[in-house]
């Protein structure tokens, strides 16, 4: 067969089945859990995929799973994510009682990874494809619950709170040579969106200790550490026009804890940020001043700052072969070329970025979905865009990958030049891995 025919069978195929995709995906929404809670969710993917015949590693990160799809002969390993966990957000109609939903979409990128697969094994081409396949639904892609996720690094189950970074670290990247996935969004008229941009970040824990007083009586006697907290933030607003319009920098801090009782001095305050930017330097160069800016908040009322730096994710890196052959395929499926856009800028973050580090990667944006990421107005509105485009799209591009001995996987991944080692990767992980204690009588 041609590489047309091949992919012919498979876009039928995934037609035939494509009831059991939509099933999967509903499946998964219905029962939301949260990052490194995903145990049902895992079942419910492990058993789709011991379904298609495959073996399936179960609970890699402690949850999540792996399974791999071997092809006629040997060659490159072309990995498909998709992410299990789901967010809270309570407004949502479809929440849970615990405010849990998926509002991220990621329901829908396990149906597009399990379209993709069953395509694959159900359309009978894998004798002509030269490498294999292997799946990774990954957990805990959201950054949040970060005190559960600090209990179970001090029980030695995790070393980092996201997924995929656990994963790099565990070895499961070890081997993969091009990784892809997708991700839903709400693109209007328009179908998909190809090489988009995104920010990293670091996460930030701040905690600002002072001296408990009677807050009527002798509020001179205490330390306020609310009061150095606001300056903190207010430090920070003043450090916004020093970040560089290029590296797009995001800070936005939240107040976790105000303190215990309204008529004692608040002597302990905690605050939780996100330090945001286009660039590792714009990354670093953000969090130094921000530090800063939180250890002069304490430093004015004569306050201590507890300052616990968590590594975050790192920027999206785009890949122009892979985005460029994805949208061919979108194309070959009917997709017009005008209904596909080219680029983004995003500056949120996805843990995928760090993957983009170490080898090509690919993750472009599917429509089929209303409202805006993360919010109450998100939803599925139209099944078949949301699920089956992008199944039968990455299914076609690594036909492509691994066709003709994989000679356009090979050249792809001959051509990349990763930014980073899993070395040089890991070593900066726990470069920002730290605790600063800022004690102001030090400098009083």
């Amino acid at each position: 067969m041609d590489i047309k025919q091949l992919k012919e069978k498979v876009l039928q195929a995934i037609d035939d089945h494509k009831e059991m995709i939509f099933k999967v995906g509903e499946k998964i929404y219905r029962d939301p859990e949260l990052g490194y809670k995903e145990f049902k969710s895992t079942e419910v993917v492990a058993n789709f995929l011991d379904e298609l015949g495959l073996d399936v590693e179960k609970n890699i990160a402690v949850t999540g799973c792996k399974a791999t799809i071997e092809g006629g002969t040997s060659g490159p390993n072309i990995s498909i994510l998709a992410e299990l966990d789901a967010i809270q957000c309570s407004s949502h109609k479809d929440a849970s009682r615990d405010g849990v939903v998926h509002a991220c979409g990621h329901n829908i990128q396990i149906g597009g990874m399990l379209g993709a697969a069953l395509g694959l094994l159900k359309s009978g081409i894998l004798s002509e494809l030269s490498g294999c396949i292997t799946l990774l639904a990954t957990p805990a892609e959201e950054f949040v619950e970060l005190e559960f996720r600090e209990n179970l690094r001090k029980e030695g189950k995790i070393t980092y709170f996201g997924g995929k970074q656990e994963l790099i670290k565990k070895g499961y990247f070890d081997d993969v040579d091009i990784a892809m996935m997708f991700h839903s969004k709400d693109l209007g008229k328009d179908i998909a969106l190809v090489g988009p941009e995104s920010n990293g970040f670091i996460g930030k824990k701040v905690q600002f200790i002072g001296k408990e007083a009677h807050a009527g009586s002798s509020p001179e006697e205490g330390i306020n550490a609310l009061n150095a907290a606001l300056l903190a933030m207010n430090n920070i607003h003043a450090q916004r026009e020093t970040f560089k319009d290029s590296d797009r920098v995001r800070v936005h801090p939240i107040i976790t804890k105000g303190g215990d009782i309204v008529n004692s001095v608040p002597d302990n305050v905690e605050m939780e940020s996100y330090v945001r930017a286009r660039t590792i330097d714009g990354m670093l160069d953000s969090n130094f001043k921000v530090d800063r800016a939180l250890k002069a908040g304490a430093m004015a009322v004569g306050a201590d700052v507890k300052i616990t730096s968590i590594p975050g994710y790192l920027p999206i890196l785009r890949n122009m072969e892979l985005d460029n052959l994805f949208k061919e395929n979108l194309i070959f499926i009917g997709v017009p070329e005008e209904k596909i856009i080219e680029g983004g800028d995003f500056t949120g973050s996805f843990d995928f970025g760090d993957v983009s580090h170490l080898m090509p990667t690919i993750h472009p944006m599917v429509g089929g979905v209303k409202g805006n990421l993360h919010t109450r107005e998100f939803n599925i509105s139209d099944e078949y865009h949301a699920y089956i485009m992008p199944a039968k799209t990455m299914a076609l591009t690594i036909i492509d990958l691994l066709f003709n001995k994989a000679s356009m996987g090979k050249n792809i991944i001959d051509n990349f030049t990763a930014k980073m080692t899993k070395k040089e990767y890991l070593d900066f992980m726990e470069s920002i891995d730290k605790v600063d204690i800022f004690e102001t009588k030090k400098y009083i």
